[in-house]
């Protein structure tokens, strides 16, 4: 994984606290990482997020959600499918459904980071950056 990849940085963070059921994660803050965020807490995989520290130190801390008394986690699979070295593109009518509209693609595109569900309704497509189920 490249150092500037900063999208699989983010999943592979969650991934990990979600596989030792951390309650929180840190995550460098860059604007991408901060909108991809919004819309994991909009969807109602992570409960919250919040920004801590200064300029180029600062970090989102995001707040895990586990479901039932084993807890186990909301977030069950997070893949990447826009790498830096591949870049996927889809315009608004091919966009992925994943699991059947269980699960959320988040698209990255000219009105903002957003889920294929919003996509499609505002008719536009962009780079599908990951799957989320």
């Amino acid at each position: 994984m490249s150092a500037n990849d900063t999208i699989s940085d983010m999943l592979t963070r969650i991934r990990n606290a979600c596989a030792v059921r951390q309650t929180t994660t840190q995550i460098p803050t860059t604007r991408m990482t901060r909108s991809i965020a919004q819309v994991l807490k909009d969807e109602g995989f992570i409960a919250d997020f919040e920004e801590v520290g200064e300029g180029i130190k600062s970090q989102l801390v995001l707040s895990l959600k586990y479901k039932g008394k084993n807890r186990q986690p909301i977030i069950t699979t997070l893949t990447r499918v826009s790498k830096p070295g591949l870049r996927v593109y889809s315009n608004s009518k091919d966009l992925p459904r994943v699991l059947g509209g269980i699960g959320i693609a988040i698209v990255s595109t000219s009105r903002g980071i957003m889920t294929d569900r919003e996509a499609r309704k505002q008719n536009v497509g962009g780079e599908v950056l990951c799957y989320i189920w």
